[in-house]
């Protein structure tokens, strides 16, 4: 059983399954005698002893998985490379959106294996520099970090990767849309007749030349686009979100010159550009240690950690200006002081619930009913119910009669009935329906 060798691995990037050309999840079957190019097959084939061409089906096979621990105990390397994936989308620190997107493991279990097995574990301490020069190294050994679509790929119909490529045409090789997709109406009516004259059969000849580059351009653009990788964009965009922002801007400003480049040129371009900002940033970052008086790299541990200390405190101080600014009720503001004096002493403050809500917003001003229709009809108790509910006097009317009539129908009318009837907010709904009851419109089933 080979379990490492699929580790690590893009889906999209394994070729389809040899039997049904679905894409292969893990676990699925490799071929041990048949190559060099690999013969795989997902379970379903293999136990049907799916055979093609030299391929037997009592052929030696590897199951190739990553259900197994790699780092330490409960963590398979499935796990890991979703843990990174899921870093890499969300961004490091946000570990609440980490464990959403896992799914199998808690926020802090994410942040606690993260921390312990790839940012201290001195195995794993590599710096971004140190991965450049890696990269490089594979340059100057003649490895290609990217390789031209020769063959575009052709996905399942109603798959992830069909519908990424949508437009696209994979058994044709060409887009359902063309560039200049109306380029062939400037010629659809030319006729060559013996009787033109010279200068009409020369502009004929123009509008055809004109057609002719037209197609040029087209082409053009088709062979960017496949020698870039460009038809599978969901592949292309995760490699572009491994960039620090600046060096994404930098990439959509650069990319228009892949038109006169190579796949393999621009992406050292772009490499460079990355490593040169890299360098830029530890080049400030060692000089503020210089300005500072650090002198070595404990020291600049130390200096990182007080100066966010710092930075939290002024966040702190500036605050309540922040706040103040957009608050203009004097209780709220008072309320807002006192919750903040408790936790600042270490007290849990107490909730409040009379200008704001559980979720800690300000609670909406009552409805003002001068002037609107309906208002007239309702009594003193009732325009209260509208104010406090924010509900027009016209559909409260329209709410209160459906109730009626339906609990005149069943001879009582439950909380759930009343919610099916009226297609509002559940927690409206239950007000007007407890003050229906206590007014004595409606008795309950």
């Amino acid at each position: 059983m080979d379990r490492l060798s699929s580790f690590g691995n893009d889906p999209f990037d394994k070729p389809p399954c040899r039997g049904c050309s679905s894409y292969l999840t893990e676990p699925y079957i490799k071929c041990a005698e048949c190559g060099p190019s690999p013969f795989l097959l997902c379970l379903q084939c293999f136990t049907r002893g799916f055979e093609y061409k030299k391929h037997q089906s009592d052929h030696k096979y590897e199951i190739m998985t990553s259900d197994f621990p790699v780092l330490e105990p409960g963590w398979t390397a499935q796990e890991e490379m979703a843990l990174l994936e899921a870093v890499m989308d969300c961004g490091f620190g946000n570990w609440q959106d980490v464990a959403y997107q896992m799914r199998s493991k808690s926020k802090e279990e994410c942040e606690s294996h993260y921390m312990k097995n790839f940012i201290n574990n001195p195995l794993f301490s590599s710096t971004l520099l140190s991965l450049r020069k890696t990269k490089d190294a594979c340059f100057a050994d003649g490895a290609i970090p990217f390789k031209p679509t020769d063959e575009p790929p052709r996905p399942t119909f109603d798959s992830v990767l069909s519908r990424d490529m949508a437009g696209y045409m994979p058994a044709r090789a060409d887009f359902m849309e063309e560039f200049d997709n109306y380029a062939e109406w400037d010629i659809k009516d030319i006729d060559f007749v013996d009787d033109d004259s010279d200068i009409l059969r020369a502009l004929k000849l123009a509008v055809v030349d004109i057609y002719h580059s037209r197609l040029k351009e087209r082409q053009r653009r088709k062979k960017i686009i496949r020698d870039h990788g460009l038809i599978n964009m969901r592949k292309f965009q995760v490699l572009e979100r491994c960039y620090p922002k600046e060096v994404q801007e930098l990439y959509d400003v650069m990319r228009r010159f892949a038109r006169v480049t190579g796949p393999v040129e621009h992406d050292k371009f772009i490499e460079s550009h990355a490593l040169e900002f890299e360098l830029r940033r530890e080049i400030r970052k060692l000089q503020e240690y210089r300005k500072a008086g650090i002198k070595s790299f404990c020291s600049a541990k130390v200096y990182e950690r007080v100066k966010r200390l710092r930075e939290d405190e002024r966040r702190k101080r500036t605050m309540l200006c922040d706040v103040l600014q957009y608050i203009q009720d004097g209780r709220a503001c008072q309320q807002w002081l006192s919750k903040q004096a408790a936790i600042d002493a270490g007290i849990t403050p107490a909730v409040t619930t009379i200008t704001t809500s559980a979720t800690g917003r300000r609670s909406a001003p009552p409805l003002n009913l001068t002037g609107l229709p309906g208002t007239e009809k309702l009594n003193e108790r009732e325009k209260e119910l509208c104010q406090v509910v924010r509900l027009v006097p016209g559909a409260y009317l329209e709410y209160k009669q459906a109730l009626l009539n339906e609990c005149r129908r069943q001879g009582g009318l439950r909380l759930a009935q009343a919610r099916a009837l009226i297609k509002i907010d559940v927690n409206k709904t239950r007000k007007i329906y407890d003050f229906l009851i206590k007014e004595g419109y409606i008795t309950k089933a």
